[in-house]
């Protein structure tokens, strides 16, 4: 029972009941095998940071690390380029289902190269293999199915599992950072033009979409945004938009000017 999860769908506010999209999965978790996440989220995260497995960007569900702090750091980032005069682009990335399609098999692999404890990794493993889940909706119920991918929504252990994941994305050059919180990524790029940031966020991007790629997961280019943040007293050329992968970024605000 500790493996079987019951979904159940809430339908987002203001949306069309009759459309798949519009209705947000929940997982309903078994209690006994929350309080067994609880211990084992203990463990895990007792060997993360005495052996130091996590990159220091990632803020996702660490002690001291909260979305706060992450924000913070990206704003220091932007008041110190208006303070050298220069100008800070971003391209926020919205990864497609995170936690959903997680491979199991890789994950795994990857805690293992981090040598994280054999016997953490056996755990990990034994609890993640041969889980089930059942669609709930309305009265009607699905019959079980076993689940081939991913960590469970709501899991107290996902996010740090997926984070340990997604911890040997492509290290950034000297012109660019990463500021990472779970599923959520930030790619920053430093520069005194604006087409030199087009250029480094492009070319971090091409690395990043081949390991994208190995780990089988997917980026949706239409929610992820391409900004430049600029003070409010400098003038110049709008550059073309960021390339996502084949497809233009989505630049609903063109330029965000801070200062």
């Amino acid at each position: 029972m500790w493996k079987h999860t019951r979904v159940i769908s809430i339908l987002k506010p203001g949306k069309n009941p009759a459309l798949l999209s519009s209705y947000r999965p929940i997982s309903l978790l078994d209690t006994i095998g929350k309080l067994f996440e609880k211990i084992l989220l203990a463990r895990i995260l007792r060997e993360v940071n005495v052996r130091g497995l996590m990159w220091d960007e990632q803020f996702g569900f660490r002690p001291r690390h909260s979305t706060s702090l992450q924000l913070v750091h990206l704003v220091e980032r932007i008041t110190w380029n208006f303070d050298k005069k220069r100008l800070t682009g971003v391209v926020f990335l919205d990864m497609a289902k995170a936690f959903d399609t997680v491979w199991i098999d890789g994950l795994l692999y990857k805690l293992t190269l981090l040598n994280c404890p054999s016997h953490i990794v056996h755990t990990i493993s034994s609890y993640l293999r041969g889980r089930t889940l059942e669609a709930s909706f309305q009265t009607a119920t699905s019959s079980r199915r076993g689940m081939r991918a991913g960590v469970n929504q709501g899991g107290l252990i996902s996010p740090v599992l997926f984070s340990l994941y997604v911890n040997e994305m492509p290290s950034p050059s000297h012109h660019d950072e990463l500021a990472l919180y779970a599923d959520d990524t930030a790619i920053i790029a430093t520069s005194r033009k604006p087409t030199l940031h087009v250029s480094y966020l492009e070319s971090y991007l091409n690395d990043l979409q081949w390991w994208l790629r190995e780990c089988r997961i997917s980026i949706n280019v239409s929610k992820s945004t391409a900004i430049i943040f600029a003070h409010a007293g400098r003038r110049f050329i709008q550059p073309r938009p960021v390339t996502l992968f084949g497809n233009q970024s989505n630049e609903s605000t063109p330029l965000v000017i801070w200062g």
